[in-house]
């Protein structure tokens, strides 16, 4: 299977919510997407924008210190965050197999944390800073579903 990516570059945080906001839009139950990028990339920005496209209005936080965020829009919304985590069990401690197999949309922020415990398909966020406003975003799709996703991204972004 070949694979599937997009490189977005935006220039203030209301443009990378927007980006995530797409994301939502486009949003199907059972979702992964895994976000990547040292603190201060945008990886919450962008899940704030993945939550207003499933119609969450209000504000949100990241889950840092609460680890996992739960919302109610047109589907449910997990925002994990595994970066005070140390090890496979702390992050199996959170029912973390449950938010993977249910009916919502899940971002995991640091998900390195949890390798080996990750399904194989999935889309991987990747986000770089490299000044102040701007951020680099790469979408990489793992399986059918994601390159599905990509594609219809892809077309939203174009017009």
């Amino acid at each position: 299977m070949e694979e599937r990516s997009i490189q977005i570059v935006t220039r203030s945080a209301k443009q990378t919510e927007e980006i995530g906001r797409l994301l939502g839009g486009l949003a199907e139950p059972g979702d992964l997407y895994l976000l990547v990028g040292e603190l201060g990339a945008g990886k919450t920005t962008l899940a704030r924008g993945i939550a207003r496209g499933l119609g969450i209005e209000g504000y949100l936080t990241s889950p840092t210190f609460t680890l996992v965020n739960e919302y109610e829009g047109r589907l449910p919304f997990y925002h994990i965050d595994l970066y005070r985590l140390e090890g496979l069990g702390e992050v199996m401690d959170l029912g973390f197999e449950e938010y993977l197999s249910g009916r919502g949309v899940t971002a995991i922020e640091w998900p390195e944390k949890a390798e080996g415990l990750l399904p194989e398909s999935y889309l991987l966020i990747s986000l770089d800073a490299p000044s102040v406003n701007r951020r680099r975003i790469d979408f990489r799709a793992e399986g059918a579903r994601y390159e599905e996703l990509m594609d219809q991204l892809a077309r939203r972004l174009k017009s």
